[in-house]
């Protein structure tokens, strides 16, 4: 920061101060002094011209007015910002209240004890509560509107401070001894403070003053100091909080009266009084210092006795009561910025958040870019990129510089594009207290080494290439030197930190550097030459004064030198270092030898605190001296710019320079284009002059005196505007614009001059003005053109359809189109399928469609479009996408893209449609897709479900194994044996069905006339050859059979036909393969015991008791019933059953009826068409469908 004295106000009647203080919200600063005096001031900046604002602008007392009511000497004063309200105090002990109604100050209130003085009073951070202490101990807190909240008095006590924590919560009593007493905010005794700062010193002391930051303009950094108290002595501590336990400890060396926070905590300034060392008198300084202890700056103060200090709200200005005068000091801050490519990069803190909020306002299309960065350092640029060096918070990736043990903590440099996108990034073990950079080089330097990184920066590499870089890139790129240390500029291994913490006597205080040349500035006024890249000390220079500021010009010939005082003074490199070269000394010599110590030239300014060199000429030069601008052109300066803003790029003889105040102050996040100002030097602003008032050749004539392309392209493009061509050419010709060569060869062969004027017109971009010119020619093909040209295709349409005559159809095709594709671009499909339409581009239209999930009209469009259009397939995935597989399958087979269709059915599960069209479209890859699927299903156990997809498909002989599998499953699980018998009815159809398949596909092969037999011979044949289960197409109904026939015995039995059901469960024993052998020997011993047939079933109870899959105990229980009922009724039938005619006949079994469940005898019989089974014709009459197989009865 740089601060210089700027205003002084004298208090009428030579009457002293005593107090003062800035209401940081509305401006008001209130002084106290001898005799009542109590002054309201209000200094306001009126300026006329918009570019002239902030501390620039003249500022004068819009307020100034004398509160009468105090008879004693003021000795405080406090605000209540919140509230507007002023409270003062005087020696009598009265206290005033003061408000501000319509434009004046007013009393409120009025108390006075009459026992003792007030010493300090305290508003707390929201304004609620006021905080008073007396001289003999008594604290009064009260609230806003005048009511006590509580008293106490601390006996044996004398009070001199007051202040209040940020939220309130503890109050802090500082007494007359320089104790400092914690309580809460009822008024209890928490524990007295540690003094740590005092420790040493002699002698009483007392409090100078106690401000506690109440955080209401966001931290510098998390958990920073922000609680100063300082003594008399010049003692001062800092503290995070209450009892912080190792507090910074500053020395002023100063006799202390006052001290006060900036605005945003991070300056804190200590006002009192120095003794010279030589001279018995003090002079009055104000000492600048950060929460961290570090000494910013000293301003020095004319007078005798200085008695208060002051900040304005927006930390800009400072106010100082010394004797009878106000003082008043303006400061520049050190704002954390830069500007990179027509961005500035700005940082700023926010009371809601512990990061310093980063923007990086792009200044050319007004766009900003926020990122938040930690304990941020500071902020550099170069070129396109930016160093943002902040506090490493986390541990850093593991691959980067390898730490020594028991280091210090970790930094890191990032680097930033324009954006704020992180590119690349440095984790280093020294403090980047200095930074600077140039277009392949990054140097941060700590007070005793200097690191340095040669960044590389991605242009367009692949993600393999970038890796590489990665891997290599440690190599070489990393630098680190000690300042003492002796540079040869062999080049070295990798970083070695170790070196770099090395103390050293000679700290460096600032760097700089161009692509050549690295300079390094250190407290003693010594400066160290490097050559850069290898970094090899050249040259050593002596100053008189220590450097604040170092930065060389464009080619590395001269420096320019800003001290701690704001002295600049300029260095000449140049010169020296040949004759430096050819003397045989070694360069570390080259500081004591005074031949080898530069040229200083005789120039020299004061109170500069910003200065840049021009980008294209090493003899130009800004600079910012107080309020002014200065530019110099070979040392000498050009008439003084009223301006505070900060300079931001110096080239093309224009200044570009942000008002960083006034962003601050307005609002950080929402920069205004107002904020950024753009300067033209005298010679640009001279030639400009000559060209409008004078002519072209006299122009020409200065021009060529002071050459510079700025300003032949200047005179360029005022002898076109007056069609003076062949000065123009010689113009572009000096400022290398080989395109304005062109373009004025392109004017010489054109004949019309109003058509030179116009093509001028668009050259300058006036081009309403050169499309009107075109139409007032009645060339519309060129105005057209020129519209076409800017790609304002609203303009061409209305210029097309405006035309008398017919508008070329394609050009207003290409116009609708376009006008199509900017709503598109903008997502305002609705719009865009206006245009689309009218412009017949159904690539687009599909799009829009699609966006705007109009379903409908992409159905239409598909039904337009020609067959095999390059659109459907599109429009087909369209469909799929959402799930609409109809009309995905519509489009594809209008493309002739079965195959997609097909897919898109698999996809989306319709596979009886994706069956459909393989059979429709012969397809053969059907098979695999069907297994596959099937499996998928198989997996997830849903195996009806993959039943079912086989029927669709027609794949009858996979689905009925897999039915056959189920039912299977269902009987071991002696399930229902309805739901059994359904089951292996539904496997047997599932056969059925694939013999229907071989014997009608046998058909189709065949050609000719050929007999059914025939086919069914061969049916059977290919039946044969292909099934490799014959069991499952022989026996289909077995199963069937099996649990048809155990359902009828059982039904028999119930219905009381004892014996039919004991034939039946005599024919169930050919089903032991089927039905358990257990369930089917059971029945028929109970049907046989029912039916009084021992005989039977004394055989039936033989083969259960012989049964191996009993366990003893059931066997047992089968013999004992076996003998209970044998021991009544002898085991012999009581009618022999005929021995049925045996239903081995002559032609092997006879069928059996499905309906009784007996061998039919008749010649003539019923048979299912189905099924193939058989009953006796007078039985089945009673049913509508076959018993077996439910299919209706013929």
């Amino acid at each position: 920061m740089f601060i210089y004295l700027s205003k002084k106000i004298a208090i009428p009647n030579n009457i002293h101060l005593k107090c003062v203080s800035w209401n940081k919200d509305q401006g008001f600063i209130a002084c106290g002094g001898d005799d009542g005096l109590l002054r309201v001031l209000k200094l306001e900046t009126q300026s006329d011209d918009a570019r002239v604002k902030g501390l620039a602008a003249p500022s004068n007392l819009s307020m100034n007015q004398t509160l009468e009511g105090h008879s004693g000497a003021v000795q405080v004063v406090t605000w209540n910002e919140q509230y507007q309200k002023l409270t003062t105090s005087d020696q009598n002990g009265l206290i005033i209240v003061w408000m501000l109604y319509k434009g004046a100050w007013y009393e409120e209130m009025i108390n006075n004890r009459n026992k003792s003085v007030v010493r300090s009073m305290s508003w707390n951070a929201d304004g609620q509560k006021i905080c008073i202490v007396y001289e003999d101990g008594a604290v009064i807190v009260g609230s806003v509107d005048g009511n006590r909240i509580w008293g106490k008095e601390l006996k044996g006590n004398q009070l001199a401070h007051v202040a209040w924590s940020p939220d309130s919560k503890i109050l802090l009593f500082g007494m007359a001894n320089g104790e400092v007493q914690i309580f809460d905010n009822q008024g209890n005794f928490i524990m007295k403070m540690t003094i740590s700062c005092l420790a040493s010193a002699a002698g009483a002391v007392s409090i100078a003053g106690i401000h506690w930051y109440a955080g209401t303009g966001g931290y510098i950094e998390p958990d920073c100091p922000c609680l100063a108290i300082c003594f008399d002595n010049g003692r001062c501590q800092v503290m995070r909080y209450e009892n912080d336990e190792n507090p910074v400890c500053i020395d002023t060396l100063m006799n202390v009266v006052s001290i006060q926070w900036n605005h945003c905590g991070s300056v804190l300034a200590v006002a009192g009084s120095l003794r010279a060392t030589n001279v018995e008198k003090e002079f009055n300084v104000v000492q600048f210092y950060t929460p961290f202890g570090e000494h910013l700056r000293t301003l020095k103060v004319p007078g005798k006795q200085m008695t208060g200090v002051g900040w304005e709200g927006g930390g800009l200005r400072i106010g100082l009561a010394v004797d009878s005068y106000l003082y008043f000091a303006n400061i520049r801050p050190d704002y954390k910025w830069g500007y990179c490519c027509s961005t500035v990069v700005y940082a700023f803190t926010k009371p809601e958040r512990q990061e310093y909020c980063v923007v990086f306002w792009d200044t050319k299309n007004n766009e900003k870019f926020v990122k938040y960065v930690k304990s941020l350092i500071s902020v550099t640029t170069s070129g396109d990129f930016c160093i943002l060096a902040s506090k490493a918070d986390d541990s850093p990736p593991q691959d980067d510089v390898e730490l020594e043990p028991g280091c210090p903590a970790r930094y890191v440099l990032i680097l930033c594009n324009t954006i704020g996108t992180p590119l690349d990034s440095k984790y280093i073990d020294i403090d980047p207290l200095f930074v600077t950079m140039t277009k392949t080089h990054v140097i941060a330097a700590s007070k005793e080494a200097f690191y340095l990184w040669q960044y590389r920066v991605a242009k367009k590499l692949t993600a393999m290439e970038i890796n590489q870089v990665t891997r290599t890139r440690k190599e070489g790129r990393e630098r680190v030197y000690h300042v003492d240390g002796n540079t040869s500029g062999a080049g070295d291994g990798g970083p070695d930190f170790a070196k770099a913490f090395a103390a050293t006597r000679d700290p460096i205080c600032c760097v700089t550097a161009t692509d050549k040349t690295l300079m390094v500035g250190r407290e003693s006024g010594s400066l160290h030459r490097y050559s850069l890249p290898n970094v090899a000390l050249i040259q050593k220079y002596s100053l008189n004064n220590r450097a604040h500021y170092l930065s060389l010009n464009c080619n590395s010939s001269r420096l320019a030198v800003i001290d701690i005082a704001g002295v600049l003074s300029l260095l000449d490199l140049e010169a020296r270092s040949s004759s430096s070269a050819s003397s045989s000394s070694p360069p570390d010599d080259a500081a004591g030898n005074p031949a080898a110590a530069g040229d200083p030239s005789k120039f020299e300014r004061k109170d500069v605190w910003d200065m840049k060199w021009a980008n294209d000429n090493p003899d130009l030069f800004a600079m910012m001296e107080k309020t002014r601008m200065y530019v110099f052109r070979n040392l000498d300066p050009e008439e003084p710019i009223q301006t505070s803003g900060y300079i931001c790029n110096f080239e093309d003889l224009e200044i570009k320079s942000v008002l960083l105040d006034e962003i601050m102050k307005q609002d950080p996040e929402r920069p205004n284009k107002d904020n950024l100002i753009n300067f033209e030097i005298r010679s640009l602003r001279d030639s400009r002059a000559l060209i409008e008032k004078v002519g072209i050749e006299d122009a020409s004539q200065f021009i060529e005196d002071n050459p510079h392309p700025r300003l032949w392209r200047l005179l360029a493009e005022a002898a076109l505007q007056k069609l003076d061509l062949k000065t123009a050419e010689k113009a572009f010709v000096r400022c290398k614009d080989y395109q304005g060569i062109e373009f004025v060869k392109r004017l010489a062969n054109l004949q019309s001059e109003p058509m030179k004027q116009a093509e001028v017109a668009a050259y300058f971009g006036s081009f309403e003005e050169a499309e009107r010119m075109y139409l007032d020619m009645d060339r519309r093909d060129l105005a057209i053109g020129l519209r076409i040209k800017l790609g304002d295709w609203f303009r061409v349409l209305q210029l097309l359809k405006t035309g008398s005559g017919d508008c070329d159809d394609a050009l207003l095709q290409q116009a609708y189109n376009a006008v199509g594709d900017y709503f598109a671009d903008r997502q305002k499909w609705v719009n865009a399928v206006q245009y689309y339409l009218q412009g017949r581009n159904q690539e687009r239209l599909a799009e829009c469609y699609y966006m705007l999930e109009d379903y409908e009209g992409l159905e239409r469009l598909t039904a337009e479009l020609p067959e095999n259009h390059k659109l459907l397939p599109e429009i087909g995935q369209m469909f799929a996408t959402v799930g609409m597989c109809e009309q995905a399958v519509k489009a594809y087979l209008k493309c002739n893209q079965p195959k997609a269709a097909v897919d898109t059915c698999v996809h989306l599960n319709q596979w009886n449609k994706a069956v459909e069209l393989t059979r429709t479209h012969n397809m053969k890859e059907i098979k695999s897709l069907l297994s596959k699927y099937a499996s998928h299903l198989l997996e997830k156990n849903k195996t009806l479900e993959a039943v079912e997809l086989y029927r669709k498909a027609h794949h009858f002989l996979d689905a009925a194994k897999l039915m056959f599998k189920i039912a299977d499953e269902e009987a071991e699980k002696r399930s229902r044996p309805l739901r059994v018998k359904k089951l292996y009815v539904l496997a047997a159809r599932l056969v059925e069905n694939y013999h229907e398949q071989v014997k009608t596909s046998q058909q189709s092969k065949a050609k000719g006339k050929k007999s059914e037999a025939t086919f069914a011979l061969a049916g059977l044949l290919e039946e044969d050859a292909t099934s490799s289960d014959s069991r499952i197409v022989d026996n289909a109904w077995r199963g069937a059979e099996a649990y048809h026939f155990f359902l009828l015995a059982q039904r028999q039995l119930y219905e009381g036909y004892m014996e039919n059901a004991m034939r039946t469960a005599l024919y169930l024993r050919e089903y032991e393969d089927i039905i358990p052998v257990v369930e089917i020997y059971s029945l028929l011993a109970l049907c046989a015991a029912v039916s009084r047939a021992f005989g039977t079933c004394s055989q039936a109870f033989i083969k259960l008791e012989s049964l191996e899959s009993l366990d003893a105990g059931q066997q047992q229980l089968y013999e004992d019933l076996a003998l209970e009922i044998f021991t009544r009724h002898p085991p012999k039938d009581s009618r022999t059953l005929e021995r049925r005619r045996s239903s081995e006949g002559s032609e092997g079994k006879l069928p059996m009826c499905i309906v009784t469940g007996l061998p039919i005898q008749e010649y003539q019989f019923w048979m299912c068409s189905v099924c193939k089974h058989c009953a006796v014709e007078n039985e089945i009459r009673k049913y509508n469908f076959c018993p077996l197989c439910h299919s209706p009865v013929a």
